[in-house]
């Protein structure tokens, strides 16, 4: 059980945090990577519990107990192996995932949670510095084919369990680089692309081909707010007769939508637009156009991508950043049994809300104010009921000074041209209909065609992507093989 007495004698280790003032002067990953003494004592805080919540509460199912007893002994590279047992890219859940599994660690019932996820990042880049991440190839091929459209996580997942299972697989992107949200929507003070690289280039040793730029369905025009560098387009009807079975993995794009008084005021934008250009501008490929230096911002959404928008605004150094949230404020302490072993709800502060700016609850966008271009925000204050029933409260009208306005209310579903062009059936919020389960999981109305990930699912975490993408594969491989024996 790690070390003897180690939830008793050490308390849990936070990576450090690069000072405020430092890092918004740059978009470079500010949390450090534990050290190895600081690892072990973290790992040895386990107290493998007997009843391992964290592995239940963590969709992968990491078997942290074990990871724990090895990397608190020192030995990483065990840690490692275990880890990658579950895990495809744990030094991108070590990095950006929320970690539900602490919420299920019973430590936390009585003190702070056991670090996991600092521990998961730990051991995966100690895992690139002494060259243990390796390509690990098919050892006989299955003569099939399998397409997967998108690249994000529970798409690359997908592709690798299927390649390693000896099936060529064939990744379709529709924009230029591949990795999904995590490329493009994860500003790369979370997340530095230079980590999703060195994963597409172990794919593509391990057999993975990727089409970029390549949009697949139809060549008609996306949703606003759906982006595509897309200069190739694939048929429906090319793709299922190139392959032996079609994985959609398109994510849910489509933004959701304000459409308010003035909506179409110049200002106000979807907030991929501005992540997705601030992105592209940190990877040399020219200035964001949404230039948000010295004016005031405001930020319309609770959610990890309105945080994304904060931290992003403030390093390109608007002069003020509001946060408009209409849930209202959680509290800051809850019971430690509340919903145990599961996430928590409680009031919780982003390192980009921690950088400078004012969040406002339980408030209402009511309306964009100005004549030419964005002046403001009208809003008011609005109580919450049984039901999510919202009542707006008299008396509360207010304004919100904005020359940019950033919509970051979540996202609604995938394109609908691609359900379109495949012929497929859609839930009422118009996901991509799939089982979870079951002798037909993850296969769409279309038996070919499979589906994984947010675009499934609705949106969700990278972990929850990750883990449909390594199910989806188990599915599309059995499938596969009972269509070879017949």
């Amino acid at each position: 059980m790690g070390f003897d007495r180690g939830f008793i004698d050490f308390k849990r280790i936070e990576p450090k945090h690069q000072p405020v003032e430092e890092r918004i002067k740059h978009f470079n990953e500010f949390i450090s990577t534990l050290s190895d003494a600081d690892a072990k004592v973290q790992a040895g805080r386990c107290m493998d519990c007997g009843i391992p919540f964290c592995s239940h509460a963590c969709p992968l199912h990491n078997v942290m107990p074990e990871i724990n007893q090895a990397a608190c002994e020192g030995r990483f590279e065990k840690a490692y192996t275990l880890l990658e047992g579950s895990n495809n890219f744990p030094e991108i859940t070590g990095r950006i995932c929320p970690a539900l599994c602490e919420e299920g660690c019973t430590l936390s019932l009585t003190d702070k949670a056991v670090g996991i996820k600092s521990v998961e990042r730990k051991l995966a880049d100690f895992a690139f510095e002494h060259g243990l991440v390796k390509a690990r190839k098919a050892v006989k091929p299955s003569g099939k084919k399998v397409g997967i459209v998108g690249s994000g996580p529970s798409a690359l997942v997908c592709a690798q369990e299927l390649a390693r299972l000896g099936h060529q697989v064939t990744v379709f992107e529709k924009n230029d680089s591949a990795g999904g949200l995590l490329r493009y929507g994860i500003p790369d003070f979370k997340l530095q692309k230079g980590i999703i690289d060195r994963r597409i280039r172990q794919l593509e040793q391990e057999g993975v081909s990727f089409k970029l730029c390549t949009q697949v369905g139809s060549t008609e025009a996306l949703e606003a707010g759906v982006h595509s560098d897309a200069q190739h387009f694939v048929s429906a009807d090319e793709m299922l007769a190139a392959f032996d079975a079609v994985v959609l993995c398109p994510g849910s794009e489509v933004p959701r939508d304000l459409p308010l008084e003035g909506r179409n005021l110049p200002g106000i934008y979807f907030a991929l637009d501005f992540l997705i250009a601030q992105n592209r501008e940190n990877n040399g490929a020219g200035l964001n156009p949404i230039d948000v230096k010295g004016l005031d911002v405001v930020v319309i959404g609770g959610g990890e991508t309105a945080s994304d928008c904060i931290g992003t605004a403030i390093r390109k150094g608007a002069a003020s950043v509001t946060q408009l949230d209409y849930h209202e404020k959680l509290p800051e302490h809850v019971e430690p049994f509340d919903n145990f072993p599961y996430w928590k709800a409680k009031f919780r502060t982003s390192t980009s809300q921690e950088e400078g700016c004012t969040r406002l609850f339980a408030c209402n966008t009511e309306k964009f104010c100005g004549k030419d271009k964005l002046t403001g925000v009208d809003t008011c204050q609005v109580k919450w009921g049984p039901g999510r029933k919202i009542t707006k409260l008299d008396g509360t009208a207010g304004h919100v000074k904005a020359d940019i306005a950033l919509i970051a209310m979540g996202y609604a579903h995938p394109s609908a041209t691609l359900a379109k062009a495949f012929a497929l059936e859609t839930d009422k919020r118009g996901n991509l209909k799939a089982e979870l389960s079951g002798p037909n999981a993850y296969r769409t109305s279309n038996p070919k065609v499979f589906a994984a990930g947010d675009g499934r699912r609705g949106q969700s975490l990278v972990v929850y992507a990750m883990k449909e993408g390594r199910d989806c594969a188990q599915a599309v491989h059995q499938s596969l093989c009972a269509v070879k024996s017949e």
